[in-house]
């Protein structure tokens, strides 16, 4: 198993926000999870990330305990901004202006072309859709894809918008308070009775 988180547990205070989440993924795979405000999905990202430290459970990477490195590979550099710019064209357009100034979806562009930059292994989305244009959606949906497909990153990505996250995932886990609620092949999911009620608005 590439990535696996093993019945974690997360508290603010004495509130527990996440009881016994364990998500699995393979090497290459892109895995949606997907919820309700308040389920536990942003949580479960920062516990993976180490921003809050778990009370109980494992967070296992490529069969080591997670850890981190950084990139020296400065002559590859350049290439690998010719190719986010290819990507995301509109950065290359934007170049002079400060981040900060850029539009919604604009900012979701420089912020995984930034995580692009570092090569990863494994990224980790955390609502890249949020507020943005259904246009602006589809664009970073696809970019997604590629980047799963093109550049073999595998993809942990929350969202709230389930029929995107399902679309773009071959597997998919949802959160209602903390707990795994439901979870299977995305495709699968998309046409589950409980998650197209909830969470796909049919």
């Amino acid at each position: 198993m590439y990535f696996e988180l093993r019945n974690v547990d997360v508290a603010y205070d004495k509130v527990l926000a996440l009881r016994g989440v364990s998500v699995k993924l393979d090497r290459g795979d892109v895995v949606a999870l997907i919820g309700s405000n308040g389920a536990g999905k942003t949580t479960t990202m920062r516990a993976i990330t180490r921003l809050v430290k778990p009370r109980a459970g494992e967070i296992w990477f490529d069969g080591l305990l997670m850890g981190a490195h950084l990139r020296r590979d400065s002559q590859a550099v350049r290439g690998d901004l010719d190719k986010l710019y290819a990507r995301f064209p509109r950065l290359k357009e934007r170049l002079t202006q400060q981040a900060g100034s850029l539009s919604g979806g604009e900012q979701q562009m420089v912020a995984i072309g930034r995580a692009l930059m570092a090569r990863p292994r494994m990224l980790l989305l955390d609502e890249p859709s949020l507020g943005l244009a259904p246009m602006v959606v589809r664009q970073i949906a696809q970019a997604i894809a590629s980047i799963n497909r093109e550049d073999q990153v595998t993809v942990i990505l929350v969202e709230q918008n389930s029929r995107m996250a399902l679309k773009i995932s071959r597997y998919a886990y949802v959160l209602e308070n903390g707990r795994v609620a439901l979870e299977g092949a995305s495709a699968e999911l998309l046409h589950d009775d409980h998650v197209r009620r909830l969470y796909l608005g049919v």
